[in-house]
Formats: structure tokens, sequence, C-alpha cells
């Protein structure tokens, strides 16, 4: 069969060569006509999949290499009788390790303790509860707001107001799907009211989806109040970003929380096997045969600060994008993408280790973030 992949989707062709002929395209190109005698399509954010894309078309199956779905009408394909898969979860340990980055990066420019703070974290999903769960490990205290699985009755925390964690928070990261409609839309659910009442010198992470936060709201929010910290992965109106706001905020990354590279090959792997389900084939591709040999971080690290900085150099990421805020709207756009497709290898902690003779950091704690510690 014939399958058009984004081409941004690490290793698809490859991945997929075992179930037909592979063409590869640019998410952001692809139209209608580009789908004519393709029987399986996939794609990733950038490409809006709904009526327009695939209505006439020869497609029977979706695959999105990413952990959300609001790029897609699934109530079209589900009506058109469409299979689809997304990746949820793919990413979810990069992105919450990507945060922790921030808030010791910033921490540090901002000469704040990060352990005194009391951490406010909005969605409890597969990105949310890891990031609670390494705060913890650490130290940082966490108040968690997820009213769908409050009112679900689960007891794994407990939950609080939205508003508590506006008034009482120091640090808040948002970790919620984006949608619309329903009794908790999420939809620019920081507003100027939101995002006024949060408390002086807080610091807020969207690490979700852009739209979550009222970007306008926001810039106007810090012109008003220089006490804000504020680090964005995720902007409203993609790949064209307010450029004034991407000026105003203290870190600033094209939506790449998420890009480790077994983040993103995992995207690849669960799409793949979905795919294999839904046509009734087999692969023998493997996302483990592509990662590297684990690495030693080095010697001599001294803080958590230290540690966080040498696994992931998120200040390199943050001047790579802002380097671009003065283009014109369709150089800066090519950049946003450009930035994405060639990131640079970041691994997750798992695939690193430390020798306990090389640093001052407590040996357990190293190991329930997931670094590999050996003694020697």
């Amino acid at each position: 069969m014939k399958i058009l992949a984004d081409q941004n989707i690490p290793c698809v062709a490859d991945a997929f060569a075992d179930l037909g002929q592979v063409r590869l395209m640019p998410g952001r190109d692809i139209r209608r006509n580009h789908l004519q005698d393709y029987r399986c399509l996939l794609t990733r954010t950038v490409t809006r999949v709904n009526s327009e894309l695939l209505d006439g078309s020869a497609v029977e199956f979706v695959g999105t290499a990413t952990i959300g779905t609001d790029h897609i009408d699934l109530q079209f394909l589900k009506s058109a009788g469409i299979g689809c898969s997304n990746a949820a979860g793919c990413n979810a340990e990069a992105a919450s390790e990507y945060v922790v980055s921030g808030l010791f990066a910033l921490a540090q420019r901002r000469n704040l303790d990060p352990f005194s703070l009391r951490a406010g974290i909005v969605g409890f999903g597969n990105v949310g509860s890891r990031l609670v769960h390494k705060l913890e490990i650490l130290g940082i205290e966490c108040l968690v707001n997820d009213p769908p699985l409050q009112e679900s009755g689960d007891k794994r925390r407990d939950w609080v107001d939205l508003d508590r964690i506006l008034r009482q928070c120091d640090f808040i990261s948002l970790h919620t799907p984006l949608t619309k409609s329903g009794p908790y839309p999420t939809f620019h659910l920081l507003n100027d009211r939101g995002l006024q009442s949060m408390r002086r010198d807080c610091l807020l992470v969207n690490a979700a989806r852009g739209e979550i936060v009222d970007n306008g709201a926001l810039l106007a929010v810090l012109q008003r109040r220089e006490d804000l910290t504020v680090f964005l992965d995720t902007w409203e109106n993609e790949p064209l970003v307010n450029r004034e706001l991407l000026r105003r905020v203290d870190l600033a990354t094209p939506h790449i929380a998420g890009y480790s590279v077994e983040g993103r090959l995992r995207g690849t792997q669960m799409i793949l096997d979905a795919a294999c389900r839904h046509f009734g084939l087999e692969s023998g591709w493997h996302m483990s045969q592509q990662l590297p040999p684990r690495r030693n971080i080095g010697t001599g690290i001294e803080s958590w600060s230290e540690l966080f900085g040498r696994h992931c150099n998120i200040w390199r990421d943050h001047d790579a994008f802002v380097a671009a805020a003065q283009i014109d709207d369709a150089a800066f756009a090519a950049h946003f993408d450009g930035l994405r497709r060639v990131y640079p290898d970041r691994l997750e902690y798992d695939r690193f280790f430390i020798n306990a003779a090389d640093t001052a950091l407590p040996s357990p704690t190293l190991r329930e973030l997931g670094f590999q510690v050996r003694s020697l």
C-alpha cells in the first residue's frame, strides 16, 4: 500500500517500509490532492486532519506521532470509518524533564531557591504526573489541579482548585489537553484575570498547548508586572508566534519540550504498532535498534542545577529561537519549523550514568529520578 508521512517523523520511512511504499512530505504542505491513492496518512500537529483534507480520499488509517489530537477531527474520522491512533504519553518523560531543566535554569539565573517554591501543577496526565513525581523526589511541595480526575473520584491526590494554585503557588506549570467545549474547557484557561491573580514573583510555565494561555493577555500582564517569570515552550498561532511576547518572556523554546530521542522514537513506534494492528501487518523495525549506548554525564557535579544543566542545555534552545525575533513572518515560520526539524539529540535521564564518586548528590535520589548510578 501507499503511505504518506510527515517528513519530520523520526525514522518513519524505515519504520513503515515493511508495510508499503512511503512518501515523505512537509506536514504543513499536505493537501487533499496528495492523498488520492494513499491508504495510510502519518502526521504531526502541523497537519489539520479533517473532512477538507480526507473527504473522498483513499485514506483508511491516520496515525499522529503526537500526544494530542486537537489537530484532528475525530468525529469526522469516526463517521467516515477511518481508523486513527495517536501516541499519547510518548514524550511525557522528555517533557517533564524539560520543565525541570527550565525551572532550575531560571531559578539559577533569577537567584531563586527552587526547593523553597510551592509548585502548582495544572493537569495530572502523562506529563503532569511525571513532573509531580520528579519535583516531589527533589523535595519540592506540589499542589495539583485536575477537575476531570477529581470529578471521576480519583483518590491519588488531594486536588485543589485553580484559584488556589494561582493565589498560593510560586511555580505554576500547565499540562492539560486543549479543549474548547465540555464541562472543563482549557482554551484560554489562563486569561487576563487568572494571570493577574498569580502571586508576586511567580514563575509560569506552559509546555502543553499554546492556546491554554491567552498570549495577548499574557503580554499585557508582563508589561505591567515585572515581577513575573515566564517560560513558554508552546505558543498561540504557531509558527507565527507573537514576536513581542517572544522578546518579553524569560525563557522561550519552539515547542520542543518533548523532543528527546526516545520521545520522538516512541511516537513512531506507537503509530507503527497501531497501523500494524489496523492493517493486519507486521514490521521488523523497533525503536530499541536506534538508541545510542548510555553516556557518562560527567564528573565533579556539586549541585542539582549543574546536573540538569549538563543534561539539557536549555539556554542554547532559547538563544537559537529568540535570535530570529526580528525577521519577517515567512522567514520566522521557516526558522520555527527548522529548529524543530534539526533539533540536536537530547537523551532522557535513563540514558545517562553517573559514577557515585563523581558527585555530591545523593545516589538514591538520582536513581529515583531515572539516572543510572554506578558505584566503583
